[in-house]
């Protein structure tokens, strides 16, 4: 039986891909995508991930406010986010909290971050989430507020190893991407191994997050990634380098070598978990 692989978290709908979707989805086809979670990030591109989603059955569309893009909010955008929750099944993310990035204020996250919570809770939809540099504070939320009862997703998952067991407690899914592959993951690499069986999903985070360059340490890079292809595609405006989504089985055997597990009993634990958190909607 031909392995069929789920990504947990991307964003098929990015303008850096440059309308090349349908090719981008062909190809997803022919290594095996059988589904794929496409995050919204803010009000100007929901209707683009709904479109997605209207468009091919493989698109599993979700819907939220990443922190990046809070200063784009209208005054209306939580009624917003409702309508497009109502106008197709879809899950809520991406959301969450960061002090990482540069310049960008705090201020207002926490409280877009409960509201998103909040509904996600209410209508027992799951909810992405991004934390970079403020996990206590969100584990104090996590336990403080309601939460999705289906749980949620700890989208690639760059917390302290001892802060898994308590995550998963509440609910938590941890998603792994591939970039993770590059030598200087070393920590993230090593928590990855430490997550449980049945809360650990994949995910590609197309077209951020590229996988390390095939032409540097080609045998490292073959014991990382099998047989699988691994795509290049770069961002015709910039002609920088971005992720494409059909390297999801590469990050697959990624993580069956990192975990030390075949990639067909990999694939059948990934299909079940992803199921279980997504296949309510």
């Amino acid at each position: 039986m031909p392995v069929r692989f789920y990504d947990a978290h991307n964003h098929l709908q990015d303008d850096r891909f440059g309308g090349r979707q349908p090719e981008l989805l062909a190809a997803c086809a022919r290594t095996g995508v059988a589904r794929m979670v496409v995050n919204g990030a803010c009000e100007a591109d929901w209707p683009q991930v709904l479109a997605r989603a209207r468009q091919s059955p493989v698109v599993l569309p979700s819907f939220g406010y990443h922190p990046w893009y809070l200063h784009e909010r209208t005054s209306d955008w939580l009624k917003n986010l409702e309508t497009f929750l109502d106008a197709t099944p879809s899950a809520i993310g991406e959301i969450g909290l960061d002090r990482w990035k540069p310049d960008l204020p705090y201020a207002g996250q926490e409280e877009a971050f409960i509201a998103q919570l909040h509904l996600a809770a209410a209508r027992n939809r799951p909810a992405s989430i991004h934390c970079l540099q403020t996990w206590g504070r969100l584990l104090e939320i996590l336990q403080a507020e309601s939460r999705p009862a289906c749980g949620f997703l700890l989208h690639s998952y760059g917390g302290p190893v001892e802060m898994v067991k308590t995550f998963t407690d509440l609910g938590a899914y941890f998603s792994l991407p591939g970039y993770y592959a590059h030598e200087r993951k070393a920590r993230q690499r090593e928590t990855f191994r430490h997550i449980p069986a049945d809360r650990l999903l994949i995910e590609t985070d197309a077209p951020d997050q590229l996988l390390p360059e095939m032409k540097s340490e080609e045998g490292r890079m073959k014991k990382l990634f099998g047989d699988a292809q691994v795509f290049a595609l770069a961002d015709e405006k910039t002609g920088q380098a971005i992720n494409h989504p059909a390297n999801l089985a590469a990050v697959y055997n990624f993580a069956a070598e990192l975990r030390g597990v075949p990639l067909p009993e990999l694939a059948t634990q990934m299909e079940q978990n992803f199921l279980s958190l997504f296949g309510g909607i």
